[in-house]
């Protein structure tokens, strides 16, 4: 092992260096979308012989195609798959008899649109790398979604140059802390600002040494460790690139602890949805639900947050949603995140108990023009919000009576008249004190009323799995 491996923070041509000085760590370097960046840092570095066997660059389609196959897309999951296993194998085939049996081989790849001189294109790509993390060991994989966030071409060809030298020091030295990887991923991308170069939206591990690793709390760690600002889960719980799941769709999100799911989360969705399908240009077939939770709101559960944020994962999932774990406290965040992926309608479904993040003008303090600025950012083009009742002291309280301070009565006004925060027109009144707090707290005293108060197939998973501390009863 050289000696750079026992610093704590470490240049890009100090992490190069500690690779090529190894000479077991042995491999090909394929980058098609921002020049050879990754190569060139470990070629820079000197002593390179010690770890690279190959580069290359396949730009042309019909050369792509020849090397690795057809794929439906060229910057795709698909495409990045078929060039890790290529390189990967023909590495072995051509070397494995003529190099030390302690050869480590490894194939990294990325394929990337990066910023183009003809048009302001999403800049984003695959990344990722095929490795033996030991001697004599079955492969690895580690795969990964990025987008670059640099102006221009040359500094995110720059920038992916240093992702990839992180990348590929990363997986042979912090490969049994996957955690420590991914806080890796993005040292030396963050410039004087404190702004990040790139942002990692999506990984995933497998293969014999990650067997044991959970990739959905892999992903959450993105969120924890900065390299993005949200996550995704599709409804079958897998891991998803935000854009995959969003793009050209119409969204409607809630947000809650769903700590569990409650039938109140149930009849606040439904009724939402009803008026969000007779907006302009709704399309019955391409409207995405999500369950958004805060990490905010996942910090509340201590020790048990991991447990907690899969138990919800595959509640909402069983539940037929999308689940997005997000970084944004403010409502206009969140509207503007979503605005990355799509420009169709979005509607947000919020419980009139929870008015107060919205309305309350010390929520936004900070913000240059404050409270107008956020109102004016959640509510322009296509974005709703959608208000469900609830009884306080046996009073119903909907849209057209709720307090708010004598500042924002006009504001309030404005935007239900110009149909912007709109009532639902339905509400299932016997559900209306269900709380998912309260029921958080009923939960590990046993069986109780708190059963009543949850679809069935959510109640019958906490039962079954020991959610939440359902099993963890006292001994008579």
């Amino acid at each position: 092992m050289s000696e750079f491996k026992q610093e704590k923070s470490l240049s890009t041509q100090q992490k190069a260096l500690s690779v090529n000085l190894d000479d077991r760590q042995y491999g090909a370097i394929v980058e098609i979308g921002a020049g050879q960046e990754v190569a060139r840092q470990f070629f820079s570095a000197g002593a390179a012989a010690g770890t690279v066997a190959k580069t290359m660059s396949a730009y042309d389609m019909q050369v792509s195609d020849d090397i690795y196959g057809k794929a439906g897309r060229y910057v795709s999951r698909e495409r990045l798959v078929q060039m890790l296993s290529h390189e990967y194998d023909l590495l072995h085939k051509r070397l494995g008899e003529v190099r030390s049996a302690e050869t480590q081989y490894f194939s990294y790849a990325a394929t990337v649109t990066a910023r183009s001189y003809s048009q302001k294109n999403e800049c984003h790509g695959w990344i990722g790398m095929k490795v033996q993390l030991e001697a004599h060991a079955q492969p690895s994989e580690i795969i990964m979604h990025v987008r670059m966030l640099d102006d221009t071409n040359r500094e995110q060809s720059e920038a992916l140059g240093i992702f990839g030298v992180n990348v590929i020091y990363g997986a042979f030295n912090f490969y049994k802390d996957p955690k420590r990887f991914i806080e890796s991923l993005l040292d030396n991308l963050v410039d004087g600002y404190g702004q990040k170069r790139m942002e990692v939206d999506l990984i995933h591990f497998s293969g014999e040494q990650f067997e044991q690793v959970e990739n959905r709390l892999m992903n959450l760690h993105l969120v924890r460790s900065w390299c993005c600002r949200a996550v995704m889960f599709d409804a079958q719980g897998e891991s998803e690139v935000p854009g995959s799941l969003l793009r050209k769709k119409d969204v409607m999100v809630i947000r809650g602890s769903f700590k569990p799911p409650t039938k109140v989360h149930v009849d606040m969705t439904e009724a939402a949805m009803q008026q969000f399908l007779k907006e302009d240009g709704v399309d019955p077939d391409k409207v995405c639900t999500v369950a958004e939770i805060t990490m905010a709101e996942l910090a509340t559960d201590g020790d048990d947050n991991d447990a907690s944020f899969l138990a919800r994962v595959d509640l909402l999932n069983k539940l037929g949603y999308n689940v997005l774990i997000s970084d944004y406290l403010r409502f206009f965040r969140l509207r503007s995140w979503m605005r990355r992926y799509t420009q169709n309608t979005i509607g947000i479904v919020l419980s009139i108990l929870d008015f107060d993040q919205l309305f309350n003008e010390k929520y936004y303090d900070g913000l240059e023009g404050g409270f107008l600025e956020a109102m004016g950012k959640l509510f322009s083009g296509n974005t709703y919000v959608y208000v469900y009742p609830t009884r306080k002291d046996g009073k119903l309280i909907t849209l057209d009576n709720v307090e708010v301070s004598e500042n924002s009565k006009f504001l309030l006004k404005h935007l239900i008249e110009n149909k912007l925060l709109v009532a639902t027109e339905t509400w299932n009144d016997e559900n209306l004190h269900i709380s998912a707090r309260n029921i958080a707290a009923a939960i590990p005293l046993g069986q109780g009323e708190w059963e009543k108060q949850l679809p069935e197939a959510i109640r019958n998973e906490i039962k079954d799995k020991c959610m939440f501390g359902y099993c963890e009863l006292p001994q008579k």
